[in-house]
């Protein structure tokens, strides 16, 4: 056989002999038991092999970066000035991070697992010329298998022998009825044989397989993701770093120029930083996430991935394949065409004579529902099959010879096209019902046609039955409630253009539409069709009055030339290449994409991603798990396939797609909850670094001690976990994160918590007030003020706007500034100040957060201002 490995869909082109002769065996004998050895060690097992991440790197991978890198620098400096219990509660906090995100990932590698459990477990092998069972995994290329109805298809296979096969490949290609398929045709791995019973030699196996391009697809889109939560987590991180070092690395600098002792100076620089470095912030926005996730479970959605709570505000394109999403992947009967002399139960008591209810056939399935509806119509059962020939790809009809009360005549159905022909009608009613018939597919309709045959008389034609997978009852409300909220919705089907259009009509959906051909632009097929047709043009033109068939002959010739000369491929690359932003834009505009494969799937999502969308996508079959994976939030409906759920973030338990509008709020209201913690953080990293590396390089003045440092990081971050249960806005557009708008806000009101505190400073001060009095003083008026901050940053607009914090938000907060007030005024760790003094802070804290709520409201309004200048 071929030393090199072809495509599958090479062998597409070729007859099975020729097949059987590159892979150098005999349909009669199948391969012996030593060349299937030799191919097994040449080709390897037939399974998904995935190259795994080591167990070790997944652990420390988790401690790299700047994030663990802050928290780990903070427990080494605690155990450098050994303070334990500092050191002790920042591990914790380092471990529970680790752990969250390592089980987080785990879940996710499932996705692959899944996939590579699709595969069926055993297969019928001729080898030396007997059947036998052999496990799938030992298939190789060249093997005859036996494919029944019921069978996993093991490999890629082409068909040799037998009639036909009826082959579900809804799970692979998204199409919403089974394919007929014959000899020489292909059938590929993972697939499901509905009907018919065929020989097929295997061509490629494992990873070689059609099915394996959705493996790698999920794997490569697993490595490329990173949400932008983490990308947000990552800026903040480095944005404080890089200021908190900066001003402690000037602190030090100014203090060694002072000649200030060493070891004092290293300590209190350590403690600072320790202090300074939010190594809360991770915890705090995960835990908000996790109570994010658990009210959507109450929701019947179960969140997988906590990253995607957060992709899910920000989601503007919503991605959902048809089958089984939107639709509900059940043919149902839709308004019959009669034919003058025949009732709708004399139409279907024919269309069910010629099936078989075991059969469970997908097309007849809704037949006999209908039927059972129709009322006074008389029991089908009551008539007897004598003979039944079932549908086959050539003949394109199934019939059966039936007996009733001492009668018998047949009962036919089938493709229209084939019965119409067989019919004796007027020239008119042939043409009448075949424009039908056009019509109706045009609109997405697949029709059978029904007929009766007495005796060897003619056949008498009854009517037709069109089908269609309606859409699920919420689908259209689910739509528009999206369309409402700022998010486009897109179609993304594997069915063909007729019936993606028809339900992107009954959806409300633009009905502009894109076929997988067209996805990476205006490809080579296009370009090629304008020369041919520039050819036969300059040819008519030059020739004179020649014939179009010579003109169209003349053109044809032309491009075999051009082929033989110039890589066309090459073509669609280039175009790719230089007309990026018009694809982009091109999809952007497109709400309707049909006859989609994976990659398509696959290509649709990252090309929106690459336009700065955030993109949702939703399915339920193996052909969809890579565009789940790829999205930034991805869903799995009811019914999916394991290898969908595990590629999903979110997992869908109820039918239909309701759940996810309210998915999207729910993650709209924690966004906006950890939003404001991210602010407040920001805020108060700014306020205690800033003020103090001023007073000290201003002043000379310590204005609050290392241990003070080390009670206001415990009372400010301790109790703010809150935050994850408070009530918050829900806005009615898509929330992400704007970095710079978020800077600039905590920047402002930190500045301004500085110039709160310098005032409070130069007070005291003038009052005379002993320096440990002072720096009480400065250390409650930092813990009251800084706790009501959040009540700042938790809105856009004024503070007392609802929605109003929650009761376990304000008793957090509240509490923790009792308790900041009960140490100050008792003196517990620090000198004390007396109820009188406590007060007046209080008061002071109470009037300068007015005047942050207006810097912050009116902050909000310049932005608004300016953004809406810049579009």
């Amino acid at each position: 056989m071929d030393t090199e490995v072809k495509k599958t869909q090479d062998y597409a082109e070729q007859v099975p002999a020729q097949t059987l002769a590159e892979l150098g065996v005999e349909a009669a004998k199948g391969l012996s038991d030593g060349e299937a050895a030799t191919r097994l060690a040449r080709f390897g097992f037939n399974e998904i092999v995935e190259q795994a991440e080591p167990l070790w790197h997944r652990l420390l991978r988790r401690f790299w970066g700047p994030i663990p890198w802050m928290i780990e620098t903070a427990a080494a400096l605690s155990a450098a000035v050994q303070k334990w219990e500092d050191f002790a509660i920042i591990l914790v906090m380092l471990l529970v991070n680790a752990g969250l995100d390592f089980f987080q990932e785990h879940r996710a590698l499932n996705a692959l697992a899944a996939l590579k459990q699709r595969l069926a477990k055993d297969a019928t092998v001729r080898r030396g010329g007997a059947f036998r069972r052999i496990p799938v995994r030992e298939l190789v290329p060249g093997d005859i298998v036996k494919l029944r109805i019921g069978d996993l298809v093991p490999a890629d296979v082409q068909l040799l022998e037998g009639d036909y096969l009826l082959v579900d490949q809804s799970a692979l290609t998204g199409e919403s009825l089974p394919v007929s398929k014959g000899p020489g045709e292909l059938a590929f791995a993972n697939t499901i044989v509905k009907q018919g019973e065929m020989l097929a030699v295997v061509i490629n196996t494992a990873m070689a397989t059609k099915f394996s391009t959705v493996v790698e697809l999920v794997a490569k889109a697993q490595l490329e993701r990173r949400s932008h939560f983490q990308k947000m987590v990552m800026q903040i991180g480095n944005f404080l770093i890089a200021v908190t070092l900066a001003l402690v690395l000037l602190i030090v600098l100014v203090a060694l120029f002072r000649q200030q002792p060493f070891l004092e100076i290293a300590r209190f620089a350590l403690v600072l930083t320790v202090a300074a470095i939010p190594v809360a912030l991770p915890a705090v926005l995960s835990v908000t996430m996790a109570v994010g996730a658990v009210n959507l479970a109450k929701r019947q959605a179960i969140v997988s991935q906590l990253t995607a709570i957060e992709e899910l505000a920000g989601v503007d394109i919503f991605c959902t394949d048809k089958t089984g999403t939107l639709t509900c992947n059940e043919m149902k009967v839709a308004e019959p065409v009669l034919l003058p002399g025949f009732s709708e139960t004399d139409l279907f008591l024919h269309a069910l004579l010629a099936s078989r209810a075991e059969n469970q056939d997908p097309i007849e399935v809704p037949l006999f529902s209908y039927y059972a509806q129709l009322v006074g119509a008389p029991s089908w059962q009551d008539y007897r099959q004598l003979a039944f020939t079932p549908f086959d790809p050539v003949r394109k009809r199934t019939e059966a010879l039936v007996e009733y009360q001492g009668q018998q005549f047949k009962a036919i159905k089938g493709a229209p096209q084939v019965l119409l022909a067989l019919a004796e009608l007027s020239e008119e009613a042939s043409a009448e019902l075949r424009a039908k018939v056009e019509t109706l597919a045009g609109e997405g309709f697949r029709t059978l046609a029904v007929a009766r045959q007495q005796g060897e008389g003619p056949l008498t034609l009854l009517g037709l039955i069109p089908l269609f997978d309606p859409p699920r009852d919420d689908s259209k409300a689910v739509i528009d409630e999206m369309h409402g909220c700022g998010v486009k919705v897109k179609m993304v089907t594997g069915d063909n253009q007729a019936i993606a259009r028809e339900i992107g009509r009954r959806l409300g959906l633009e009905q502009r539409l894109l076929v997988s051909d067209q996805l990476s632009g205006a490809a080579s097929s296009e370009l090629l069709g304008l020369a041919e047709a520039l050819s036969a043009a300059l040819y008519q033109r030059f020739k004179g009055d020649v014939p179009l068939k010579e003109a169209k002959a003349f053109a044809a010739d032309v491009m075999k030339e051009v082929r033989a000369l110039y890589d066309t491929r090459l073509l669609e690359r280039e175009f790719l290449h230089t007309h990026e932003s018009a694809i982009i834009e091109m999809i952007e505009e497109v709400d309707i994409f049909a006859e989609a494969v994976p990659e398509d799937k696959y290509r649709i999502v990252d090309t929106l991603q690459k336009g700065g969308h955030i993109v949702a996508m939703t399915g339920d079959g193996v052909n969809d798990a890579p565009a789940l994976k790829k999205a930034d939030c991805g869903f799995a409906v009811a019914n999916a396939t394991d290898a969908a759920r595990a590629a999903a973030d979110i997992i869908l338990t109820a039918p239909g797609l309701s759940v996810i509008n309210e998915a999207m709020r729910q993650a709209r209201i924690t966004f906006a909850r950890m939003k404001s913690y991210a602010t407040f953080r920001i805020a108060e990293t700014i306020r205690i670094i800033l003020f103090m590396t001023l007073s000290i390089l201003v002043f000379n003045f310590y204005p609050i001690t290392a241990l003070m440092i080390i009670l206001l990081a415990l009372l400010n971050d301790i109790p703010i976990l809150a935050i994850a249960y408070d009530n918050t806005k829900v806005h009615d557009k898509p929330v992400r994160w704007r970095m710079h708008e978020l800077l600039l806000i905590s920047s402002l009101l930190g500045i301004a918590g500085v110039v709160a505190s310098f005032v409070l400073f130069f007070l005291l001060r003038k009052w005379g007030l002993p320096e440990d009095t002072v720096r009480t003083l400065l250390f409650l008026k930092l813990i009251v003020a800084g706790h009501s901050t959040l009540y700042i940053t938790r809105s856009e607009g004024w503070f007392w706007q609802r929605p109003w914090p929650s009761p376990l938000l304000f008793g957090a907060t509240f509490g923790t500034e009792i308790v900041g007030t009960l140490l100050a005024v008792y003196g517990v760790f620090v000198a004390p100040i007396g109820w009188v003094n406590a007060l007046l802070i209080w008061g002071y804290a109470m009037i300068w957060f007015l005047v942050n709520d207006v810097i912050k409201v009116v902050a909000y309004r310049v932005l608004l201002a300016n953004n809406h200048n810049g579009s």
